[in-house]
C-alpha cells in the first residue's frame, strides 16, 4: 500500500544515519519512475496503480504516441495531452479507455524527463509576437521567445537555436531565448547545419580530444612496430570510390594449392584510440561517421581519419589482418589474426579495377600494371564466394542507389544513378568474410563482443507477405519459420517478371531492421549464424569495439568497454541508435535539397512508380529524376479510398479502383514546401499496371489494361548511403515506430559509399561459410 516516506523508512528498518542516502535512492527511483507519489505523498508502485512508463513519440499533427517500456501496445495521447510534452520526453500515463480507432488512449500523469532543451528552428512573426517553427516536425508546439529577445535582431524567416527556458504546461506553450542564430533558410549548407542541430550529431571535438590528437605521430615510428609482423612487402591494395579519403582496408590473394590465400588488412585505430580516453569518448558520442553530400562528419579527427589510420598509397600504416584460406568451394578452411605493419602499393578504384579486370581497357591495364595477376588472382576468389553465396541462400536484393552533382553555388543539379559493378562486389566478399571470421573467433574464445544481428521477419508480417504472395499465385517456402534461402528462392523465381519491382519490395518490407547486439542470433539476411563489424574502425564504432576484442583475446586478456559501465547490451542500443540517427539526419537534407532541385519545375509533368502506400496517399518516385513526392488522397478522384496495409493498396469505397505499390502513373508537379521539405503531385494518369493478381474481380477483368515491358519498371531510388546491408532498410509507417532499441536503413549509416562485409573461420582451423557486402561511402 502507499507509505509516506517515514513509515516506509521504518517498513524497511532505515537506521537513522541511512536516512539521507535512503532519501536520495527513493529520488532517483521517483526520477525515474520505478515508484511515484501521490497527492498526500506517498510512495507506491506504478504498477500497483495501473501506470505506464514510456518514452512520448509526436506526430506532426499534434497527436502521439507513448512508447512503453514494457514493450507493450503504444498509447495514444490526443492533442490536449500532447499540449504539455515534447517529442521524446519520458512519461508516466494511466489507460483511460479506446480511442475511436480502437487503440488504447493514455491520460499524463507526471512528466518523469524532459528530452529536449535546445531546439532548431525557424523565426516567425505573427501580429508582433515572435515564436519559433521547430524543424523537428515531431515538436508540434511553436516556441515563445522570451522577452529580451529582440536584442539578438532576430528577422523573420532566420534559422535559429533556443534554449527552453520553460517547458510546456497544459496551458502555456514553450518559451525560450535564442542562443545562437545560424542565417537564412536558403544559405548555402544551411540544410546540414540544421540536420545536425535537430538530431544532436557531435560535430566538434573537445579541446581534450583535440589535444590528444595533436600529440599524436604524423607516421609510424619504429616502436610501434614491436609485436607486429612485417607485411611491407605484400602487395597489398586499397580499392573504394573515386572521392573516398578514408581507406581502412586493404586486400591481398593469392593461389595456394587448389584454394586461395586471402588477405583483408584494415587499419589498427585502437592503436591511437585507447580505451577511456577523450578520443573514445568523442567516437562513443558520434558512433558512426555521417557522410552528407558534399560534407562528412567525421567520427575521428581528420588527422586519424585521413592521415595515420586511412591506409594510403606508399607510406607504412600499422594494420590488423584477417588472413584466410579458402578453398574451391568457398569454404574458410582456416584463419589467422595478427597485428601487422603494411605498405599499400597502389589506391585504386572500382572503376578503375573493372575496367582492367571486366573490359579489358588499356589504359586501365597499364595503370595497375604489375599489380594485376593479384587483381585477376581477387576475381578468381570472388567468382568461388559468390557461388557459395548462393548455396549459402543469402538474399541478395537489387536497389537503385543514386548521387547528388552539384553546382558551384552548392545545390544539386543533377540527380544521376549510381552504377555498381563486380569490383564493388568483389570487395564486398572479401569484407563480408574477414567479418565472419571475426565472429567466429570471438565466440570460438567467448568473449563478449556486439554482433551485427538481423532477425527473420515477424509472424504477423509474414502472414502479410503470405497472403499478398498467394493473390499472384506464388508462395514462400519455409512454414512457419522461414529461411534466407527461402527468400532467395522466391526472390530468384521471380526475376525476370514485369511486377518485379512490386514483389521485391514487398518481400524486403516483411523484414526486419539489423542492429547491434551482445547476444548473437544470427544474421538472416545473409544467412550467417553469427556475424560482426570488423572491416570499418575508421567510421564505425563497432568495429572499433570488435578490434579490441581480438587483440584481448590474442593477449589472453579481456576486454571491457569503458562506456556504460561494460554493458555490452547498452553498448548495442547506443550504437544502433547513432545509426539511425546518421541515416535520419542524411535523409533530411537529401530531401530538402531535392526540394531546392525541384522548386523551379512546378506545372512540369513526370512519369513515375509508387513507391510507398500510406492511408494518407501515394508516394511516387519520378523515372529519371530519382525524386520522391506524395499524391494526397484527395487527388485521387472522388471516392472515399480506404488504405489495405496486407495488399499495400489503396481501394475506392464505390468504384473499387486500386492504386498499390510499383503502379506505373504520370504525375504533375503543384507545389514544393521547403520548409517542411515537402514535394506534392497531381494524379494525371494511371495506375498503368505492370501485373494483374491471381483471381481478379468482375470489374478488374472488364477494365482495360497496360502491360509496360519489365524495363519500364523503374527501380526505386535509393539514398546515396544505402550500404551494403540492402535488407536493413526501413519501411515507411503512418504512425511512429518503436525506437526502443534502436532508431530506424540502413549499413549508417556507413559513411563510406559501400559498406564491407565479411566471411568466418576460427584461429587455427575453423570451417565456415560466408559472406556479405562492403559498403563504403564516397567522401
Amino acid at each position: 500500500m502507499p507509505l509516506p516516506f517515514g513509515e516506509l523508512a521504518d517498513a524497511m528498518d532505515i537506521l537513522p544515519v541511512e536516512r539521507e542516502f535512503f532519501e536520495r535512492r527513493m529520488f532517483a527511483m521517483e526520477r525515474d519512475g520505478q515508484v511515484i507519489r501521490n497527492r498526500r505523498g506517498a510512495y507506491l508502485l506504478p504498477a500497483k496503480a495501473d501506470l505506464i512508463r514510456g518514452t512520448v513519440q509526436g506526430h506532426p499533427d499534434g497527436y502521439g504516441f507513448v512508447v512503453t517500456d514494457d514493450e507493450g501496445a503504444d498509447i495514444f495521447l490526443g492533442p490536449n495531452e500532447m499540449r504539455e510534452v515534447l517529442h521524446g520526453d519520458r512519461v508516466m500515463v494511466r489507460v483511460a479507455g479506446l480511442d475511436r480507432r480502437g487503440r488504447p488512449e493514455g491520460k499524463l500523469v507526471e512528466v518523469l524527463e524532459r528530452a529536449n532543451t535546445r531546439i532548431v528552428g525557424r523565426v516567425l512573426v505573427e501580429n508582433g509576437v515572435t515564436l519559433v517553427v521547430p524543424e523537428n516536425r515531431r515538436i508540434s508546439q511553436e516556441i515563445l521567445l522570451a522577452p529580451g529577445v529582440k536584442a539578438k535582431k532576430v528577422v523573420a524567416g532566420q534559422v535559429v537555436v533556443v534554449e527552453l527556458v520553460e517547458q510546456p504546461t497544459r496551458y502555456a506553450q514553450p518559451i525560450g531565448k535564442v542562443v545562437e542564430i545560424l542565417g537564412n533558410y536558403a544559405d548555402p549548407g544551411m540544410e546540414i547545419e540544421i540536420a545536425l542541430r535537430k538530431h544532436e550529431l557531435p560535430c566538434e571535438f573537445s579541446s581534450a580530444a583535440k589535444d590528444q590528437t595533436r600529440r599524436l605521430p604524423d607516421a609510424v615510428r619504429k616502436s610501434d612496430w614491436k609485436g607486429r609482423e612485417d607485411l611491407t612487402a605484400l602487395p597489398l591494395v586499397t580499392i573504394d570510390g573515386e572521392t573516398a579519403r578514408d581507406f581502412d582496408d586493404a586486400v591481398f590473394c593469392e593461389r595456394q594449392g587448389r584454394g586461395f590465400r586471402l588477405v583483408v588488412a584494415i587499419a589498427d585505430v585502437s592503436h591511437y584510440v585507447k580505451v577511456g580516453s577523450a578520443l573514445d569518448g568523442e567516437a562513443y558520442d558520434r558512433g558512426n561517421s555521417v557522410y552528407f553530400p558534399r560534407r562528412v562528419i567525421p567520427m575521428l579527427p581528420e588527422k586519424l581519419s585521413n592521415g595515420l589510420c586511412s591506409l594510403n598509397p606508399q607510406v607504412e600504416r600499422l594494420c590488423m589482418v584477417c588472413d584466410m584460406a579458402i578453398s574451391t568451394t568457398g569454404a574458410i578452411k582456416q584463419f589467422r589474426f595478427y597485428p601487422a605493419v603494411m605498405f599499400s602499393k597502389a589506391r585504386l578504384t572500382y572503376n578503375q579495377v573493372a575496367a582492367a579486370l571486366y573490359e579489358q581497357d588499356a589504359a586501365a591495364i597499364e595503370s595497375v600494371g604489375e599489380l594485376l595477376p593479384h587483381l585477376q588472382n581477387l576475381d578468381k576468389l570472388f567468382r568461388v564466394l559468390l557461388k557459395a553465396r548462393a548455396k549459402r541462400g543469402a538474399i541478395d536484393f537489387e536497389t537503385q542507389e543514386t548521387r547528388m552533382i552539384f553546382d558551384e553555388n552548392g545545390k544539386i543539379a543533377q540527380i544521376v544513378p549510381e552504377k555498381r559493378n563486380d569490383a564493388h562486389r568483389l570487395i564486398e566478399e572479401c569484407m563480408l568474410a574477414a567479418n565472419v571470421c571475426a565472429s567466429e573467433f570471438l565466440q570460438t574464445h567467448e568473449h563478449a563482443a556486439l554482433y551485427r544481428v538481423h532477425e527473420g521477419p515477424t509472424p504477423e508480417k509474414l502472414a502479410k507477405l503470405r497472403e499478398f504472395f498467394a493473390e499472384f499465385g506464388l508462395q514462400l517456402g519455409g512454414g512457419e519459420e522461414p529461411r534466407a534461402g527461402d527468400y532467395a528462392r522466391l526472390l530468384e523465381k521471380i526475376q525476370g517478371r514485369p511486377d518485379l519491382q512490386l514483389l521485391q519490395t514487398v518481400m524486403l518490407r516483411s523484414l526486419r531492421q539489423a542492429m547491434y547486439s551482445p547476444d548473437n542470433v544470427g544474421h538472416f539476411g545473409l544467412a550467417y549464424e553469427a556475424y560482426t563489424h570488423f572491416t570499418s574502425p575508421i567510421r564505425r564504432y563497432p568495429d572499433l569495439l570488435v578490434h579490441r576484442a581480438i587483440k584481448a583475446v590474442l593477449a589472453a586478456d579481456k576486454y571491457q568497454p569503458a562506456q556504460e559501465a561494460g554493458d555490452w547490451e547498452q553498448i548495442g542500443l547506443h550504437c544502433s541508435m547513432t545509426e539511425r540517427r546518421a541515416d535520419e539526419a542524411d535523409r533530411d537534407v537529401e530531401n530538402w535539397l531535392k526540394c531546392y532541385y525541384m522548386q523551379d519545375r512546378i506545372g512540369e509533368e513526370f512519369d513515375g512508380s509508387v513507391s510507398s502506400v500510406v492511408p494518407f496517399g501515394l508516394f511516387v518516385a519520378l523515372d529519371d529524376v530519382f525524386v520522391e513526392g506524395l499524391v494526397h488522397i484527395s487527388d485521387l478522384g472522388s471516392d472515399y479510398f480506404h488504405y489495405d496495409d496486407a495488399h499495400h493498396s489503396l481501394v475506392g469505397e464505390r468504384t473499387g479502383e486500386r492504386y498499390r505499390l510499383s503502379d506505373r502513373v504520370r504525375v504533375q508537379l503543384v507545389r514544393v514546401n521547403m520548409e517542411a521539405s515537402k514535394i506534392d503531385f497531381r494524379l494525371i494518369a494511371g495506375p498503368a499496371r505492370v501485373t494483374e493478381r491471381v483471381g481478379k474481380t468482375a470489374r478488374e477483368k472488364l477494365a482495360p489494361e497496360s502491360l509496360p515491358p519489365a524495363s519500364d519498371a523503374p527501380a526505386k531510388p535509393r539514398r546515396r548511403a544505402a550500404k551494403a546491408e540492402a535488407v536493413e532498410v526501413a519501411q515507411p509507417v503512418d504512425k511512429p515506430k518503436k525506437a526502443k532499441a534502436a532508431a530506424k536503413p540502413r549499413a549508417p549509416a556507413d559513411s563510406k559509399a559501400d559498406a564491407k562485409p565479411a566471411k568466418t573461420k576460427k584461429p587455427g582451423k575453423t570451417s565456415l561459410a560466408g559472406a556479405k557486402k562492403k559498403a563504403k561511402t564516397s567522401v
